[in-house]
C-alpha cells in the first residue's frame, strides 16, 4: 500500500504500547507494522503520592528504550512519531522527570493530553473503520475506554458529539479498594461500586450516556473480560476484535473474576500476568457501565487511542 508510516506511542496508567503502521488516509486503510504492549504500571501509588515512583520511571524507560530500536529499524521519520500520555503522568507532580527521560531516548516529547482530548483519540481509533468491516452497528456509538487510571466515554457518529474523561481506572479502583484482600469482600466491592457510580454521574453531566445505540469497550479490561467471555484458551487479537459481547456475559465474567482469588485469576491463561491483580477492577467498571446504560452487548475493539493517535500523525 502507498501511504504515510508513522509510528504511534500510547503511554497509560498501567501499560505502554507502541503501533509502528502503513496508513493511507484516502482508503481508511491501516496495515500494522509492529504492534506491542508493555505492563510497567507508571501509575503506581500515583493516586496516594502524586508523584511518579522511580522504579514505575526505570520500567517505562526501559520499554522506550525497546521501542526506540523498533522505531528507528522501520526507518520512521522522526517527524512522523508521535508519543501521548495519559492519565498518570497527567497527575503527577514530577512528570517533568518523565518528559525529559523519554526525550533522551524517543527523540519525541511526550505529550500530555487532557481527558478531552484522549477521549477524541479513542473515538477516531475505535470508529473510524467499523463501516469499513462491514457492521452494521446503530448510531451514536458510545465509545469507553477503561484504562489504568481513567474512563474516557465519547458519544458521537460521525463526529463526536460529547466526551469525558473521569478519574475511575482499574489500578486505580485496585489501589483504592481492594489493596491486599485475596479475594475481595463483598463490603470493598460494594465501596469500589459506589465510587464507580458517582463517576458515572459525573461523565452523564456531560455525555448523555442514554443516547447510545452501540456500546463499543476499549482497552485492555475490555479485551480481557471479552477473551474470558469467549472461552479463549490464549489470547487471541483476530477473535476479540469486534467481538459482540452480551450483558449477561460481561455480568458473569465480572463476578467470577471479583469472585476469584489472586492465584485463581492467574490460572485463567488469557489473563496477562501484569492484569491479574487489577482486572477485577476494570471488569466492575464495565458491569456498572452496561447496567448504567441498560447496552444489550459490548462491541469490543482492539483499535484504540494507539490507532487514533496513528491517525491523528497521518491528519497533520
Amino acid at each position: 500500500m502507498t501511504g504515510t508510516r508513522v509510528a504511534a506511542v500510547d503511554c497509560g496508567t498501567n501499560s505502554i504500547r507502541l503501533l509502528v503502521a502503513d496508513l493511507d488516509p484516502e482508503t481508511g486503510e491501516l496495515k500494522d507494522l509492529d504492534r506491542r504492549m508493555t505492563i510497567v504500571r507508571l501509575g503506581q501509588g500515583v493516586d496516594r503520592t502524586g508523584r511518579l515512583a522511580p522504579e514505575a520511571l526505570e520500567r517505562t524507560f526501559a520499554a522506550c528504550r525497546e521501542y526506540a530500536e523498533a522505531v528507528r529499524g522501520l526507518g520512521v521519520d522522526p517527524a512522523h512519531t508521535r508519543f501521548v500520555a495519559t492519565s498518570a503522568s497527567r497527575d503527577a507532580e514530577n512528570r517533568d522527570d518523565f518528559v525529559r527521560g523519554v526525550v533522551d531516548i524517543l527523540g519525541v516529547r511526550p505529550e500530555v493530553v487532557t481527558g478531552d482530548e484522549e477521549a477524541q483519540l479513542s473515538f477516531t481509533g475505535a470508529t473510524r473503520e467499523l463501516a469499513a468491516a462491514g457492521l452494521r452497528l446503530a448510531e451514536p456509538y458510545l465509545v469507553v475506554d477503561i484504562g489504568g487510571g481513567s474512563t474516557e466515554f465519547v458519544l458521537g457518529d460521525a463526529s463526536v458529539r460529547a466526551a469525558r474523561s473521569v478519574d475511575v481506572g482499574c489500578v486505580r479502583m485496585t489501589e483504592r479498594h481492594f489493596a491486599g484482600a485475596d479475594p475481595v469482600t463483598p463490603a470493598q466491592v460494594a465501596a469500589a461500586r459506589a465510587d464507580i457510580e458517582r463517576a458515572l454521574d459525573l461523565a452523564a453531566e456531560e455525555v448523555p450516556l442514554g443516547e447510545a445505540r452501540t456500546l463499543v469497550g476499549l482497552a485492555g479490561s475490555v479485551t480481557t473480560v471479552a477473551a474470558v467471555a469467549l472461552g479463549l484458551t490464549a489470547y487471541d487479537s483476530a477473535r476479540i476484535h469486534h467481538a459482540r459481547i452480551p450483558a449477561a456475559q460481561v455480568h458473569a465474567v465480572a463476578e467470577r473474576l471479583l469472585g476469584a482469588t489472586h492465584e485463581e485469576r492467574a490460572a485463567i491463561p488469557v489473563i496477562h500476568p501484569g492484569r491479574v491483580d487489577v482486572i477485577g477492577a476494570g471488569a466492575l467498571v464495565l458491569q456498572a457501565l452496561v447496567e448504567r446504560t441498560g447496552a444489550a452487548e459490548v462491541v469490543v475493539s482492539e483499535h484504540d487511542i494507539l490507532d487514533g493517535i496513528a491517525w491523528s500523525v497521518a491528519g497533520r
